[in-house]
């Protein structure tokens, strides 16, 4: 059963997208700041003296978070990119192993959503 969306709700998801997209894009570049202070900085030290090693160590740890956060971040801006190109394209809303609609409650949670429930739980066990 390949019930295309509306037109409207096409829109609806259309924004939605958009709005997290902005989002998203808002993170990462909150995300990459922080990553791009110096130690110094990020501590709010201005001395001179040298730093403890675990100290130096928890900075790092939290660096590469961030960095992990902004690159995971960016996984799902190519996704809501993709599902642009899906809405365009008439696919949008459709299981791509089952072809049947994927739920809106589904859609309107991960916009980006390629799989219905019952096929992403099926993917997820494999």
């Amino acid at each position: 059963m390949k019930k295309k969306l509306n037109k409207k709700e096409l829109a609806d998801y259309k924004k939605l997208i958009a709005k997290k997209k902005s989002e998203l894009v808002d993170e990462i570049s909150n995300l990459k700041a922080e990553t791009q202070k110096s130690q110094k900085d990020a501590a709010g030290d201005i001395s001179g003296y040298t730093y403890h090693m675990a100290d130096v160590a928890t900075d790092t740890y939290d660096r590469e978070f961030s960095l992990g956060l902004v690159s995971n971040e960016r996984k799902v801006l190519y996704e809501l990119d993709d599902a642009l190109k899906r809405i365009e394209d008439g696919t949008f809303g459709i299981c791509e192993d089952c072809g049947e609609q994927i739920s809106k409650s589904r859609l309107k949670a991960l916009p980006y959503a390629r799989l219905c429930v019952a096929c992403q739980e099926k993917k997820d066990k494999r």
